[in-house]
């Protein structure tokens, strides 16, 4: 069960930068914190903040960011979903505020919760605010990673279902949206990867032509 993995258990702590040493246990109760919060599951749950936090963890090995900002930022980046839905907030705006709060609480560095307030005000694909620093830019990345793919695919089938959608819906938001993402990647890391994923969409998107014939136009 995904629920019950801690954070070593996804970034085990013999890969941490020599910064992220002996704070696997910080990072779990930020884990426990956000999968509280987040409640039940769906298109944007707790499995989400964890493949994207995976992702940051690989992509910021490669491109040198500062995993003390990152990894935070992509274990709260999406922790106000449940607000948004409920009260109409832009869910980076509020997941920042919550996240400000929440380390200033544990009194974690204040220069890093600047930062990683950032990353998770500017990680959406709709943000109004453009990622500055590195670390936010791999966060922006990892979450529009999240999309595409064979992952991304479940999601927005899963993402239809919950807004009591259908096929077509779910198909016109893949050619709207997620056929894009490949080319809005910030980092050479997340471009890597979305061109593999990328590929398997176009596949995708050609096999259900292919079998739904004219019922897609």
């Amino acid at each position: 069960m995904t629920g019950s993995r801690t954070v070593a258990s996804i970034i085990p702590a013999s890969q941490y930068p020599s910064t992220m040493q002996g704070m696997d246990d910080e990072m779990d109760r930020m884990r426990a914190y956000v999968e509280t919060a987040l409640g039940a599951s769906g298109s944007h749950g707790y499995d989400h903040i964890l493949r994207v936090t995976r992702l940051c963890q690989v992509i910021g090995r490669v491109e040198g960011a500062d995993m003390r900002v990152l990894i935070p930022a992509a274990l709260f980046h999406d922790v106000a979903r449940p607000l948004e839905e409920k009260r109409g907030l832009r869910h980076e705006e509020e997941g920042a505020r919550v996240a400000d709060a929440y380390l200033k609480g544990v009194h974690y560095d204040p220069a890093l919760i600047l930062a990683i307030a950032h990353a998770i005000r500017t990680h959406r694909y709709r943000s109004r605010a453009t990622p500055e620093t590195l670390e936010a830019k791999i966060l922006s990345d990892a979450d529009k990673l999240d999309a595409i793919g064979a992952v991304g695919i479940a999601r927005t089938f899963l993402r239809a279902g919950e807004h009591g959608e259908g096929i077509q819906d779910a198909m016109g938001h893949i050619e709207e949206k997620l056929l894009k993402l490949k080319d809005l990647m910030y980092t050479g890391g997340a471009r890597q990867i979305a061109e593999e994923r990328h590929a398997f969409l176009i596949r995708f998107v050609e096999n259900m032509e292919g079998e739904m014939g004219g019922d897609l136009e």
